[in-house]
């Protein structure tokens, strides 16, 4: 390779992390995207929308680029870098950003919302969820599903056991959002590739989505970063693929 492993490595790890922005992938790493298109999706429900929430916003971004936005508009964010970043990109658009931890409750009254997104979300609280919703009103979200990148997250910590490969599965979404008194709409599924042609390409990715090796760092997987590096040499970028799945539900009225 044309870059020796201790620069991209040190490139990687300077790079900041805040915001979902994946711009510094590019000619390094591709994903396939899901075939519904969940931006255009939800710019289309929020152009009929009268209050929408958008739930765990990252950096704002994916918000930021629809057309148009309800007369209220709400954000919640968690990771105080993110709400900073947040807050820069969507205030100039009229929507308004508040910091929230990702637990109940969420800080706004009983069927406030027509409309509620959320885009990857770590944790779907279900109740919360139908109680913001007015009667009526959607929840449209794209979640990330079961064994997600998991050729990844094997290399670097082993097989892992059938439970965790099985937690985000997509009927565990239907179960809880019926639990909820939610009524489901849509829900479909796709597995998407994903390569990674270089190590650099995989420790900011590490680095960035931090619940895939908890604690990830380059220190600590030194050597097995090393032999990956060798491997994408030798063979070409690293596949893995990726488990996304579209939900729509409604609150009765």
């Amino acid at each position: 390779m044309d870059r020796t492993f201790d620069r991209l490595i040190d490139e990687a790890a300077a790079e900041p992390t805040e915001g979902w922005d994946f711009s510094w992938f590019e000619g390094r790493a591709t994903e396939q995207r899901p075939s519904w298109g969940y931006q255009r999706l939800m710019g289309g429900r929020m152009a009929r929308a009268t209050a929408a929430l958008d739930i765990q916003t990252g950096g704002g971004e994916v918000l930021a680029g629809i057309p148009v936005h309800p007369p209220l508009t709400v954000a919640t964010e968690g990771w105080p870098p993110n709400v900073v970043k947040a807050t820069r990109l969507l205030h100039p658009k009229g929507v308004a950003v508040v910091a929230d931890p990702d637990e109940p409750p969420l800080p706004f009254a009983d069927a406030a919302f027509d409309l509620v997104v959320c885009r990857h979300p770590v944790t779907v609280w279900w109740d919360e969820i139908a109680r913001v919703l007015a009667p009526g009103g959607t929840y449209l979200a794209q979640h990330v599903g079961p064994s997600s990148v998991f050729e990844l997250v094997e290399y670097f910590l082993g097989p892992q056991p059938e439970e965790v490969h099985d937690s985000r599965h997509p009927d565990h979404d239907r179960a809880g959002a019926e639990a909820a008194g939610l009524e489901i709409v849509d829900l479909r599924s796709e597995r998407l590739r994903m390569e990674f042609a270089d190590i650099g390409a995989v420790v900011y990715f590490l680095r960035k989505v931090v619940w895939m090796v908890p604690g990830f760092t380059v220190d600590q997987y030194r050597d097995r970063l090393r032999e990956l590096h060798e491997q994408i040499g030798e063979k070409g970028p690293f596949v893995a693929h990726s488990a996304r799945h579209l939900i729509e539900a409604r609150r009765p009225e």
